[in-house]
C-alpha cells in the first residue's frame, strides 16, 4: 500500500486492517453483497436478475466516493462489489481491496467505450480491476416555480448571490472544492497547487451563510427541493430530476457556462469474495441490455456499453444520454485520481465544513 494510500486512510479515521473483511464467514453462495449508489440496485431491473440467476442481491449505499475505503477498511459490513467513480478506483486498487477481473467470463467487455475500458484508474499492471457501468455530468439544478425564466442561471455565481441566501445546496463532497475553483477562474481543478486550494477554500467559507445543508445522499436532495428549503444545487445529472419530476416539483438542470465535471463508475470485484459465480452473473447482467437500460431508465444515467444501449432505448433516449456523442465526454472535466493530492483535497473540505 502506498504512503498515500496509507495517509488517506488515516484522514477519514478508518485505518484497521483490510483484512478482516476477507475472513468472514458470513459469506454464502447464491448472493452477491454491493456496496454501490442509490439507484445501482433498484428493484426494477434487479429482481428479474434475482429470478434468472438465482442470486440474491443486497446493496448498501454511499453518499460518496469518500465512504468507500473507510467502510472495507473498517470491516463494517461485508461486500462482494464495489462502484466507485473514476477518480477513487486506484485507491481501491492499490489498498488491496479488489482483485483483478477475469476478462474471459466478462463476455461483452469489448463493447464498452474504449475510452472506459483503458481508463488509467481501472487498468494496473497489466490487469483490468474495473467493469465499466455508467457514467454522466455533475449538472446544476433548480426549481422552476422558484427562479423565474428571466433569473435562469447559467453560471455557478449563481451559488455566491446573497438573493438565494438560505436556498443554496451543495454536495457533501471534495467536489464542491472544484466548484469553487471554477468560479475563481481556476479550470485545472485536480491539479490546484496550495495557493488555489486555500483561494478555493475561502471561497466557500463565503459562501457558507448562504447555503441551507450540504447534502450526502440522493434522497436528502430530493427531500430537500421538494420541501422548498433548496432552490438551487449541484446533482447527480439525471437521477434525482427523475425522483422529483416523479413528485410532480418543477426543476431544471443545467450545465454552467464554467464547464461541468464527469464522472465513470465501475464495479470492482472485492478481494477473496467467495461468491464468484454470482459476481460474474452480476457484471455480466450489468453491461447488457437488461442492466444498462435499467440502470439508465431509473437513474437517467448514460450507459457505458453503447452496443447495448442502441438496442434497448428508443432514438430519443439515445441521442438524450449522448450514447452517440463522443465529443459529450471530452467536454466533461472527468474526475481524475488526485493521488498525493487528494488528503490536501480532502483536509481542504473538512476545513471548509468547520469553519464557523
Amino acid at each position: 500500500m502506498s504512503s498515500r494510500v496509507r495517509k488517506f486512510l488515516k484522514s477519514t479515521m478508518a485505518v484497521t486492517a483490510a483484512s478482516c473483511i476477507f475472513a468472514s464467514s458470513a459469506w454464502s453462495a447464491g448472493q452477491v453483497n454491493l456496496l454501490t449508489w442509490e439507484g445501482y440496485a433498484d428493484d426494477s431491473f434487479i429482481k428479474q436478475f434475482e429470478k434468472d440467476s438465482g442470486c440474491d442481491v443486497s446493496a448498501t449505499y454511499v453518499g460518496s466516493n469518500d465512504d468507500f475505503a473507510p467502510k472495507l477498511a473498517g470491516g463494517g459490513g461485508v461486500y462482494d462489489m464495489i462502484s466507485p467513480s473514476i477518480d477513487t478506483t486506484k485507491i481501491m486498487i492499490e489498498a488491496g481491496f479488489v482483485e483483478a477481473v477475469d476478462l474471459s467470463k466478462v463476455a461483452r467487455f469489448n463493447e464498452v467505450y474504449e475510452k472506459f475500458r483503458t481508463a488509467e484508474g481501472i487498468n494496473h499492471d497489466g490487469k483490468v480491476y474495473g467493469v465499466p457501468f455508467s457514467w454522466g455530468s455533475i449538472p446544476f439544478m433548480y426549481r422552476t416555480d422558484k427562479i423565474s425564466e428571466a433569473d435562469a442561471p447559467t453560471s455557478l455565481k449563481v451559488l455566491w448571490d446573497p438573493k438565494y441566501k438560505g436556498k443554496i445546496s451543495l454536495w457533501d463532497d471534495k467536489s464542491s472544492i472544484y466548484v469553487a475553483a471554477r468560479v475563481a477562474g481556476n479550470q485545472n481543478i485536480f491539479e490546484l497547487n496550495d495557493a488555489e486550494l486555500e483561494a478555493a477554500k475561502q471561497k466557500l467559507i463565503e459562501q457558507k451563510p448562504l447555503v441551507r445543508k450540504y447534502w450526502s445522499t440522493a434522497g436528502e436532495l430530493v427531500d430537500l427541493f421538494a420541501g422548498g428549503e433548496v432552490w438551487i444545487s449541484n446533482t447527480w445529472g439525471g437521477y434525482q430530476s427523475n425522483l422529483l419530476a416523479e413528485k410532480n416539483i418543477p426543476v431544471k438542470e443545467f450545465i454552467p457556462e464554467e464547464g461541468a465535471e464527469g464522472w465513470m463508475d465501475s464495479w470492482m470485484i472485492v478481494k477473496g469474495t467467495a461468491n464468484t459465480e454470482c459476481v460474474y452473473k452480476f457484471i455480466n447482467m450489468a453491461i447488457s441490455e437488461h442492466g444498462q437500460c435499467g440502470m439508465s431508465n431509473y437513474n437517467g444515467y448514460s450507459s457505458s456499453n453503447p452496443v447495448a444501449a442502441k438496442k434497448c432505448m428508443s432514438a430519443e433516449q439515445f441521442t438524450k444520454l449522448h450514447q452517440d456523442d463522443p465529443d459529450y465526454l471530452d467536454s466533461l472535466l472527468l474526475w481524475v485520481n488526485l493521488g498525493a493530492r487528494l488528503e490536501h483535497y480532502t483536509n481542504i473540505w473538512n476545513a471548509v465544513k468547520a469553519a464557523n
